[in-house]
């Protein structure tokens, strides 16, 4: 089935779903300066500094998880986009809506599918 979106509302789509794309990879650099290993030298940080470091650690790896997850499902979007399918319920092969995708561009299923 092809998108039953129209060609502006799909171009309006795929501008943000390429500056959600261009944020995250920004945000990615960031997290991946996070995640460098954690120095434990005794002698520089104190023992409190050590373990806020160890957890900071901690909770950049799960926002990478969440950011390798998001931008799979974006560049997932704009091949649908590019594809032509962009629109459609990859489950049940519906329209999805202009309103959903507006708020969820990345969305690759109507909200009936995902409940």
């Amino acid at each position: 089935m092809t998108s039953p979106l129209s060609a502006d509302q799909v171009d309006e789509l795929r501008t943000e779903l390429e500056r959600q794309l261009a944020r995250l990879q920004k945000s990615m650099k960031v997290t991946d300066e996070a995640l460098r290993t954690v120095e434990l030298d005794q002698t520089a940080v104190g023992r409190l500094s050590r373990i806020d470091s160890l957890q900071n650690q901690s909770l950049s790896k799960g926002l990478r998880e969440r950011e390798v997850v998001r931008l799979s499902q974006i560049r997932d979007a704009l091949e649908r986009a590019q594809e032509g399918t962009y629109g459609v319920c990859t489950e049940c092969g519906r329209g999805i809506p202009f309103e959903r995708l507006f708020v969820f561009p990345e969305a690759p299923e109507c909200t009936d599918c995902v409940s």
